[in-house]
């Protein structure tokens, strides 16, 4: 009986030992979280490009620098014309762009032609005959990277 005291101190209670707090961070949640957030952004990233699907010529220059979303005007394999995203007639295509760019701060505006290599070359050229004549100055042809040579 003497051993139990001298074992359990003055007081007669016993101590308890309390567990050590745990200092590691379990990373398998966040790597869960992160792999699905990756699969998602692959899937949906092509799906986020803008405009008409057009099959677009290829050329060796290089790219212009933009600040804010340009104006495009483009013409599909059908000979449609589109502001943007939305179709358009021809014969309104200069007082919408004309409406748009007031808008956007006046005539000085670059104006991107996109026409499918597919197209009669005259349908392009019949589109950037009316915005010239209209009084756009400042219109380009859009053009893909050429690929190897």
């Amino acid at each position: 009986m003497g051993m139990m005291l001298a074992g359990a101190g003055a007081t007669g209670k016993r101590r308890r030992r309390r567990k050590a707090v745990m200092s590691e961070i379990n990373v398998t949640p966040m790597v869960d979280v992160m792999l699905v957030l990756l699969i998602i952004f692959m899937v949906s990233a092509p799906l986020l490009t803008v405009g008409v699907p057009l099959d677009l010529p290829q050329t060796q220059a290089k790219s212009l620098n933009q600040d804010q979303e340009p104006l495009t005007v483009s013409v599909d394999t059908d000979g449609k014309i589109f502001l943007q995203n939305s179709e358009i007639a021809v014969d309104d295509l200069v007082s919408k762009l004309k409406a748009v760019t007031e808008a956007r701060g006046g005539l000085e505006e670059r104006i991107y032609v996109r026409g499918d290599r597919r197209i009669d070359y005259g349908t392009v050229m019949r589109v950037m005959g009316r915005l010239s004549a209209a009084g756009f100055r400042r219109v380009a042809l859009v053009t893909e990277v050429e690929q190897g040579s």
